[in-house]
């Protein structure tokens, strides 16, 4: 819900325990890169539900006082959200952090108020879709649907790990809806990777990274008849069905992008029912072109900037280029197929001018039919550090750049999730 009434919202902060507590002294910041600022009115809704606190170790919070002067408090730790799917947030957590402060697990922080019994964020709902509520989630019924799965296809190495590992350990919630027979079913196929991402969720070298992978990705490549055994199980079942590969429990999956092809020409022989889904990098795009002319009807890109030496001092890319990527996003219009960018979003950066132009500038030159506004789960210190990011002096916020990107280019669909073929057929251009 949109916040209707005048909200101040007090700082919180957390004590050893993990309690939380406002503090009415001071009221809540919000952090964009390495500067600060009030949580406005205009910028908040509640907390939604199924979103989780975060207590910041050895961070201390910031908050503003009733005079306008910025404070923290040294004796407590700062809070953050996690916001639940759908959403986009429009700043960070705001602290002050001690110099032997662990660097941060692979989450997004959003800063976080109280205010007259409810917490509020400075975040918008990017996306209607309610595919990922936690509220439709049962897992008691999961477990059901998954084990009479497992049951029907015990030899199917692909389903094992998608319902053993990816819906009963990590509760991912596309696993989660393969289960349930609705929306979009993963299909992880790649071990391995082109890409050595900082925040790679799938994998982080345990003799260098600080950081350890919050979901190990799939150690096999399964079969072409694997992958199409899963999809057609989905796809005949499901209305406004999705199949994607490229999850965040795999590598790369144009790697195996043969294996996929086979798979892709097994399942469109056999029905055309729904969509086919590539989630990637973008490196190979005559491995894309393959993938389309057999069957696939999207791709998703995953883009940290739309500059080259930002995007690939995060990527670090193997055997290929920036150029590559946009090669890729140039593929929808000639071959007439939806692209949608997955725009990581981090205040402070993306919202910078220079970053905004950039992105304006890639929508007039090539055709993306979506733009997915998510969240950057990185730790924002460790993130800024590792690419040379100062402070930025033009930055417009994230609101006013979701803002101007829907006047700007009104025929570009925004959102969060991956599309449907209801969606992708009434937005097609």
């Amino acid at each position: 819900m949109i916040a209707k009434k005048k909200v101040k919202p007090f700082l919180v902060y957390s004590d050893e325990k993990g309690n939380i507590y406002e503090d009415t002294s001071y009221f809540a910041v919000g952090r964009y890169g390495h500067s600060y600022k009030p949580l406005y009115e205009e910028d908040l809704i509640e907390l939604p539900p199924g979103s989780e606190l975060f207590v910041m170790p050895e961070r201390f919070p910031i908050g503003i006082d009733k005079k306008g002067n910025l404070v923290y408090l040294d004796d407590c730790f700062a809070v953050s959200a996690f916001l639940a799917p759908a959403h986009t947030q429009y700043l960070l957590s705001a602290y002050k952090k001690n110099e032997n402060a662990p660097i941060l697990p692979l989450f997004a922080y959003t800063a976080v108020g109280w205010y007259d019994g409810k917490f509020y964020v400075p975040a918008v709902r990017i996306d209607p879709d309610i595919r990922q509520d936690p509220y439709r989630f049962d897992q008691k019924k999961i477990i059901k649907k998954g084990r009479e799965i497992l049951k029907k296809y015990p030899k199917n190495r692909l389903i094992q790990h998608i319902v053993e590992n990816c819906a009963f350990t990590y509760f991912c919630p596309a696993a989660r809806n393969f289960c349930l027979s609705r929306y979009e079913a993963p299909m992880p196929t790649s071990p391995v990777c082109n890409s050595t991402c900082l925040g790679c969720i799938s994998y982080q070298n345990k003799n260098i990274s600080p950081i350890p992978c919050t979901q190990p990705r799939i150690t096999f490549t399964p079969t072409p008849e694997e992958i199409a055994e899963v999809a057609l199980f989905h796809l005949e079942r499901v209305q406004n069905s999705i199949v994607s590969f490229g999850q965040g429990c795999e590598g790369e999956p144009l790697l195996v992008g043969e294996v996929i092809l086979e798979a892709i020409k097994i399942i469109r022989r056999k029905t055309k029912k729904g969509i086919i889904n590539l989630n990637t990098n973008g490196s190979l795009p005559h491995m894309v072109e393959k993938l389309f002319l057999a069957g696939l009807d999207s791709i998703r890109v995953s883009m940290n900037s739309v500059r080259k030496v930002y995007y690939e001092a995060y990527y670090q890319p193997k055997n290929y280029f920036f150029e590559d990527v946009i090669t890729t996003i140039s593929l929808g219009e000639k071959l007439n197929k939806w692209v949608s960018i997955n725009y990581f979003v981090f205040p402070g950066f993306t919202d910078d001018l220079e970053e905004f132009n950039a992105l304006q500038t890639l929508l007039k030159k090539h055709r993306v039919n979506m733009i997915q506004w998510r969240n950057f789960n990185i730790d924002p210190d460790w993130y800024l550090k590792k690419l040379n990011i100062k402070k930025q002096p033009t930055c417009i916020g994230i609101k006013n750049v979701i803002d101007s990107i829907k006047k700007l280019f009104p025929h570009i669909y925004l959102g969060y999730f991956n599309p449907n073929e209801k969606i992708i057929k009434a937005h097609i251009f």
